[in-house]
């Protein structure tokens, strides 16, 4: 059981991210199907810092002595605090990436009006088109990884060595579950997804980012500034998707980028509708869908009840019906669940200002 709640929250984490990034921008008006691609150049971006800073010398001594940690001897303390705001600077790097990358998507729907969904199209087809174009210039082959070692989760796995327990020690079911063979980058975005649940519903900037996915032209009468609140929504989406396309390369494919993030940006527009743009609903939504994900990815591995039998591995079922679970679930879902539905009135409308 605590293999399947990791795995699924690693799965989750990154949906739920990117799906409130959708809502960011579609609460202010501007539809972001660009989400696909914005996670494809947030994941591209973040693994090649992490290439990058591991030529600095600082991080080569950390990861050097949480190595000879790992293997019963030296100590980590210090070591895995670089690294852990190593993993943290890497986050940040992709967050504003994916802010830039999503501006193409700004101007073209908030200045130049142009049809939102074929902007959005545009630059789900240009950012794997870029990004492994340059990965083949970087590293001469279609999957580009970190410079050295032994990939993402030995350098910045969080393991209950690190507080102190032996390795052969039980913390509980909470603290195998939560604090063990788990990542840093999982928290921060739960912590981060609550905060901006919050500056979106909670606060005046968030009422008047909604306002303009509502009725742009009763917020410009107020004095908002309708173009100003949509470039703050999309750039904010950017971001958020940004970053959710790094945590999804580093805890599910092991800090590595080919130019793919396996459909996640539609499904977490999926996700996005599923859960009817507000975030309670958006978190269940992502649970859900990380769950099956988890299932389609781990299968023949997963011991349900802990008795050393693989059930599903065993029934005989074919692997393709299981990677196919996610998206007939999200077909199905989205089938019975559309047309409750809500979306912003105003989402996908060019601004008018002499509109009434």
């Amino acid at each position: 059981m605590t293999f399947l709640i990791q795995q699924t929250l690693l799965f989750a984490i990154p949906l739920m991210i990117v799906a409130l990034a959708g809502v960011f921008s579609e609460r202010s008006g501007i539809i972001n199907l660009a989400l696909e691609g914005i996670m494809i150049m947030g994941a591209f971006v973040g693994v090649l810092a992490v290439r990058i800073l591991q030529g600095v010398p600082a991080f080569q001594q950390a990861a050097e002595a949480v190595s000879s940690f790992n293997a019963g001897t030296g100590e980590a303390s210090s070591a895995w605090v670089t690294l852990q705001g190593m993993e943290i600077l890497c986050m940040l790097i992709a967050a504003v990436a994916g802010a830039i990358f999503s501006l193409l998507l700004s101007y073209a729907s908030i200045n130049m009006k142009a049809d939102q969904t074929i902007g959005g199209t545009a630059l789900n087809l240009l950012a794997p088109a870029i990004s492994l174009f340059l990965i083949r210039i970087i590293v001469n082959q279609n999957t580009m990884g970190m410079a050295g070692g032994a990939g993402g989760a030995s350098w910045f796995l969080i393991r209950k060595t690190f507080f102190g327990v032996g390795a052969n020690e039980d913390m509980g079911f909470l603290g195998n579950t939560f604090l063990d063979k788990t990542y840093l980058a999982t928290y921060l975005t739960i912590l981060l997804f609550v905060l901006m649940s919050v500056i979106l519903y909670k606060t005046r900037f968030g009422l008047r980012v909604r306002s303009c996915g509502e009725n742009p032209q009763a917020a410009a009468s107020l004095g908002i500034n309708v173009y100003k609140m949509r470039y703050a929504g999309v750039t904010i989406s950017g971001a958020l998707a940004g970053m959710g396309g790094f945590v999804y390369a580093l805890t599910t494919q092991g800090c590595t980028t080919n130019g793919d993030v396996a459909g996640f940006g539609f499904l977490a527009l999926a996700v996005m509708i599923f859960g009817n743009w507000k975030p309670l609903n958006i978190a269940l939504g992502a649970l859900l869908f990380g769950l099956f994900k988890c299932i389609a990815a781990s299968y023949a591995t997963l011991d349900i009840n802990a008795d050393g039998h693989f059930l599903l591995n065993e029934i005989g079922i074919s692997s393709y019906i299981y990677r196919l679970l996610p998206y007939v679930i999200t077909l199905i879902v989205l089938a019975l669940t559309s047309k409750s539905s809500r979306a912003p009135k105003a989402e996908g409308i060019p601004y008018d200002k002499g509109m009434r």
